[in-house]
């Protein structure tokens, strides 16, 4: 963060009172660091809340201890936010660990299309920065939510602000650490539940007619804020559509035909862009074939 050399930065640490040497290393910087705490919370969206709330800046996000900017990232920042038509603004991120290294493709975004942008929703935080004014009319971080928790603002954030003002390029901005004992790493199954958790209630709440395919983590959850999604049956009907099809899809890349089958047959193509009811119909009739015709074919386009 400090070898950015941007010279209008607010650089707040919220450490969860570490046992280690974290304190001392920030100390260290002390003189740099806008702000810094070490105290026991009541988990990261605790944190991330307590942050924002303290910072006074433009533009805002976090970015976890494991990873760092890229060089002139905060500049490139600065410049995009320059416009006062942008709102958020997505890089990319450098992947690196130890199962190699690799770009990711960075937030999932759908020009012309809102529902299937929310609908997926796969949000690369680290390289997505938003306007504060924004987060300040919406609120932050849904402290129910553990894993999802930028996932659910993201959403809030589009439902609310649409994706007019939203700028997609390839800057890469991000140094994105994974290792086994990431939270992405470690428990996917969690991050899974908390998902359909979301997409749930958001259904029951403008009582979609998916609102029951949703029933697969048992626990029923209220939004905290559950106001700003009044976004009507029909857009329910089409967002929950479209996460239900994100879902069967993965379940067809990870070779799980049955699960796959059983959510397709919940999907409403009407309800679907035509290109992604074509899509659609195009796995269905991979599907008739064999399991190892795909894992075939698979092997011989890698």
């Amino acid at each position: 963060m400090l070898d950015q050399g941007y010279p209008n930065l607010e650089y707040i640490i919220m450490d969860g009172g570490s046992k280690d040497n974290t304190v001392e290393v920030i100390k260290k910087y002390e003189k740099h660091i806008t702000y810094w705490v070490s105290e026991r919370d009541k988990g990261q969206s605790d944190a991330i809340n307590k942050g924002f709330a303290r910072a006074t800046g433009d533009v805002i996000n976090w970015l976890n201890s494991d990873d760092y900017y890229a060089k002139g990232t905060l500049q490139r920042v600065g410049e995009v936010f320059s416009d006062p038509n942008i709102n958020v603004y997505l890089g990319i991120s450098r992947i690196f660990g130890n199962k190699g290294e690799y770009n990711s493709n960075g937030t999932d975004f759908y020009p012309g299309n809102t529902e299937k942008t929310i609908g997926w929703a796969r949000i690369d935080q680290p390289e997505t920065f938003f306007r504060k004014s924004c987060l300040d009319k919406i609120g932050y971080a849904d402290e129910q939510f553990h894993y999802v928790m930028d996932r659910e603002l993201w959403i809030r954030y589009l439902i609310n602000f649409g994706i007019d003002n939203v700028k997609k390029t390839s800057d890469l901005l991000v140094n994105f650490r994974i290792h086994d004992d990431s939270k992405t790493n470690s428990f996917p199954e969690k991050f899974h539940t908390e998902s359909l958790q979301l997409f749930g209630a958001i259904a029951q709440k403008n009582h979609s007619k998916f609102e029951n395919c949703f029933l697969w983590p048992k626990e029923r959850i209220k939004l905290k804020y559950d106001e700003l999604y009044n976004i009507g049956k029909d857009r329910a009907d089409r967002i929950s559509n479209y996460k239900l099809l994100y879902v069967m899809l993965n379940d067809y890349a990870a070779n799980d035909y049955d699960r796959a089958k059983k959510l397709a047959k919940l999907i409403d193509v009407s309800l679907l862009a035509p290109e992604d009811a074509a899509h659609f119909h195009e796995i269905m009739q991979r599907m008739k074939l064999p399991l190892f015709v795909k894992k075939l074919f698979n092997k011989f386009k890698s």
